[in-house]
């Protein structure tokens, strides 16, 4: 009985270590082609990697180490972590993680936590108050630290997540983009992680055993309106998978013609020429694409 236990458990650890080898394949093919495809790290960059602690940052940083050993370019990482002197925040965990993995690091302290919870009455969301001090402050480092790029871990459910958020709550299809010049105008922004799933940087951060530090000022809000829509999105998923793939794909073939921003499309000047238009309406009909899901599913990367 024993030897046939010993071979169940033999195999279900080879099992495993094939599914992890996938998975790694995977997240650094997908960081890859990210990075690729918008041009988000060149020769001679020095990239700030913005650490909170969460599964997502440690992710992108842990799969940039290694893309920095075999990338035909040379570039540096420094990874940064804003300590907000939140009441229990665990100042030794980062620091000892970063030394064990060979990282250069910077840990800077602002005490943003007293000015939100004295700025925002209790119950009231603080993401808001929360975001435009730790971006100011992050800008500020970037620039003393001479950092040409900074990198945040928004994965690509965040970036379907945002898209809705604006829709709803904005009135604006504005999405989160892989790639931007930041509001001050000094620095480019990359999202290395544009291309992953969540639920793989999940079994990622299992395997590698992160060392999690949770956000104690805001994480349990389950008011947030992107808690709200999130569990939305996850809910069309489980019914109808394949569906968050579908629209992260769709924020990348955008038809302006086909929408209503006068900005983009000159519809007040727009006249029949006469010639068949390939991305011209057929104003009478059902647009087939428009059907109901099918098992079918269009992806920028495939597993």
């Amino acid at each position: 009985m024993s030897e046939v236990l010993d071979l169940d458990q033999a195999a279900a650890d080879k099992k495993a270590a094939f599914e992890i080898n996938k998975l790694s394949k995977r997240l650094h093919r997908q960081v890859g082609q990210a990075v690729t495809d918008f041009n988000m790290i060149e020769e001679g960059d020095k990239v700030m990697v913005c650490l909170s602690g969460g599964k997502d940052s440690y992710a992108m940083l842990d799969i940039l180490i290694n893309m920095q050993q075999r990338a035909p370019i040379k570039f540096s990482l420094v990874a940064v972590n804003l300590d907000q002197k939140q009441p229990g925040f665990p100042e030794d965990v980062l620091p000892n993680y970063l030394r064990s993995r060979g990282v250069d690091f910077h840990i800077e302290t602002q005490d943003t936590y007293s000015i939100v919870k004295r700025l925002i009455p209790e119950g009231k969301t603080t993401c808001s108050l929360c975001s435009r001090l730790r971006r100011g402050i992050l800008y500020r480092v970037a620039g003393e630290l001479g950092a040409t790029k900074i990198a945040l871990g928004h994965h690509r459910d965040d970036m379907v997540t945002t898209l809705f958020l604006n829709m709803f709550f904005g009135s604006r299809m504005k999405g989160m983009p892989a790639k931007l010049v930041s509001d001050d105008g000094k620095n480019v922004v990359i999202r290395p992680l544009a291309y992953v799933k969540e639920p793989d940087l999940v079994r990622w951060a299992e395997h590698r055993q992160f060392p999690i530090i949770p956000c104690n000022l805001c994480g349990s809000q389950e008011n947030l309106q992107r808690v709200q829509v999130k569990a939305m999105i996850n809910d069309w998923e489980k019914r109808y998978p394949g569906r968050i793939d579908n629209i992260f794909t769709a924020m990348g073939n955008v038809v302006p013609s086909h929408l209503m921003d006068k900005k983009l499309f000159p519809f007040e000047t727009m006249k029949a020429t006469g010639k068949a238009e390939p991305d011209g309406d057929i104003a009478f009909d059902d647009d087939e694409s428009c059907a109901t899901p099918t098992a079918k599913v269009v992806s920028l990367i495939r597993d």
